[in-house]
């Protein structure tokens, strides 16, 4: 017997409240067994991470988690990591166009790495150069090779940048970390930057960085003096290690529906913020049934996003409408919108060739494979999607695997619905990197993230038109473009940007949540 969405979302709760009570049982057990209270050392904030961390490296670090932390290690020219996603200077004292498509970067003076060596502009020069080498295999090569030219030291703080082409988002682009030019040919695999931390011990499974003295020369050394970040994949393990102390600090790695449960525990408190960060229904653009934009929009018209944000986010999202939250200064809130209306998703699908063949609860008008992470909250998710869209009657087959199993899958083209999120998108040239034609992955580039391979050539024009335009109005102009042209076509649905939601012992003081949720609060945070 088929299950309802409403009946999905009443089990939801009533699991919710099942796990609440096994956690709050467990804790009860736990504390009794000790005799004593449990906690982790004075000097060290323990993170706990949702997933392994693949690369601190900024040359090869893609996914989001391993970029905040390789920030904290080495930080850019620049930094993104501000209330309102607009670049700040960072390393650079300044920075102003000399000539035509040339850029002068003029760095602070007395900066210093974390093993005391000065930092130059010949450190910047290698690591932006080191990228655009092909012997370096960076998975940012691409996107740099689409801007830069070259990149010149021309005294020991000054540092020339030569584009291609005009680039409106030059300064978010130098948010990308600087390495020891001398460190990294010393040793290779060895990654030493200028942040508020160093890295003492990695791999996958657990990073420990240690406060960097050296960082007078940028700000307040950190308060805290290590830091020592793990994997728990487990979300039950999660909440239960930050209830019983054993834990300080998750951000966005507790499930939305149990936060309120959480938060009530005596040793810990919640910090929530708006995100910059989208989640996402994606569809394979070339595959036979979902080609047709109809289909696409009356699956946009099934989902009840807003019984989803307050069934399983206890109201702690913002509806989507883009890739751009509503706080974004590009933002564009004047494009079609898809509130739930099963009655003319149904209509949509009778004019797109797939009627219903035998009334309500009967067969499905055709069946559609659904991929997604192992995460059980993700799942949980997908399945409620699932069941709305058996409300129209489209038959759904979820299947969920391993993060690396899926999100390969996911690069390959193997896969026709999919849920994902973004990064942190603070510069709208994300639109370039996310639907322009030439994003589209192949076996030379399985990073690029045109994942829906998505063509559209007025897109092509428009989003080359938005990086390289140095009027911001003008961009705005282009973008409000994009953005109704992609809700019209929606090669993906935007679901939601859920908030950012930290964690924490009530030790914790001074900690920043960011809307990019990046880890940058760390350095001016307290224990």
């Amino acid at each position: 017997m088929a299950i309802s969405s409403d009946a999905r979302l009443i089990m939801s709760r009533h699991l919710t409240k099942h796990i609440a009570f096994r956690v709050a049982i467990a804790i009860s057990l736990l504390s009794g067994c000790r005799g004593r209270e449990r906690r982790t050392p004075d000097d060290t904030l323990v993170v706990i991470l949702d997933r392994t961390i693949r690369d601190i490296d900024p040359r090869y670090s893609l996914r989001s988690q391993d970029t905040k932390f390789s920030r904290l290690i080495a930080p850019g020219i620049t930094t993104v990591d501000t209330s309102d996603l607009e670049p700040a200077l960072y390393l650079a004292e300044s920075i102003n166009e000399i000539a035509p498509l040339q850029w002068r970067v003029l760095l602070k003076s007395g900066l210093r790495f974390s093993d005391g060596e000065p930092l130059s502009a010949s450190d910047v020069a290698f690591t932006y150069n080191s990228v655009l080498d092909p012997a370096t295999k960076s998975l940012s090569r691409k996107s740099f090779v689409d801007r830069f030219v070259k990149i010149v030291a021309v005294s020991d703080l000054e540092v020339d940048f030569y584009l291609r082409k005009p680039l409106a988002t030059l300064l978010s682009d130098l948010d990308f970390g600087i390495l020891s030019e001398r460190a990294a040919k010393l040793v290779p695999s060895q990654f030493i930057g200028a942040g508020p931390y160093a890295v003492d011990t990695f791999d996958p499974e657990r990073l420990v960085l240690l406060a960097n003295p050296y960082f007078a020369s940028l700000g307040t050394p950190a308060k805290i003096p290590r830091i020592e970040a793990r994997t728990v994949r487990d979300g039950n393990a999660r909440n239960l290690m930050l209830v019983g102390g054993s834990a300080d600090f998750c951000q966005n790695g507790v499930r939305g529906d149990l936060v309120e449960q959480t938060e009530s525990r005596k040793r810990v408190q919640v910090v929530s913020g708006e995100s910059a960060i989208l989640t996402y229904l994606m569809f394979h653009n070339e595959d036979p049934l979902l080609s047709d934009r109809r289909v696409r929009q009356a699956i946009a018209l099934a989902v009840d996003r807003e019984r989803i944000i307050d069934a399983k986010f206890g109201g702690r999202a913002v509806l989507a409408t883009g890739l751009l939250p509503p706080f974004h200064w590009a933002y564009f809130g004047g494009v079609p919108r898809y509130d739930f209306d099963k009655k003319r998703a149904m209509r949509l699908l009778d004019e797109a060739g797939y009627p219903d063949p035998d009334g309500p609860g009967g067969k499905p008008r055709f069946t559609i494979s659904f991929k997604t992470s192992a995460s059980q909250f993700r799942l949980s998710l997908a399945r409620v999607i699932a069941s709305q869209l058996g409300e129209i009657g489209i038959d759904v087959d979820v299947h969920s695997y391993e993060f690396g199993t899926f999100f390969a899958d996911i690069k390959s083209g193997n896969y026709q619905m999919a849920t994902m999120q973004t990064g942190n998108v603070g510069e709208p040239d994300y639109y370039y990197a996310y639907y322009h034609s030439s994003r589209i992955p192949d076996s030379e580039s399985p990073h690029l993230q045109n994942r829906w391979r998505f063509r559209n050539a007025r897109i092509d024009e428009l989003t080359e038109l938005g990086r390289s335009s140095m009027d911001r109005e003008k961009r705005k102009e282009y973008y409000r473009e994009v953005q109704i042209i992609l809700a019209t076509e929606l090669p993906v649905i935007p679901l939601w940007h859920e908030d950012n939601i930290a964690v924490m012992n009530t030790t914790i003081k001074g900690y920043t949540l960011l809307p990019s949720s990046r880890f940058a609060g760390f350095a001016n945070a307290s224990k």
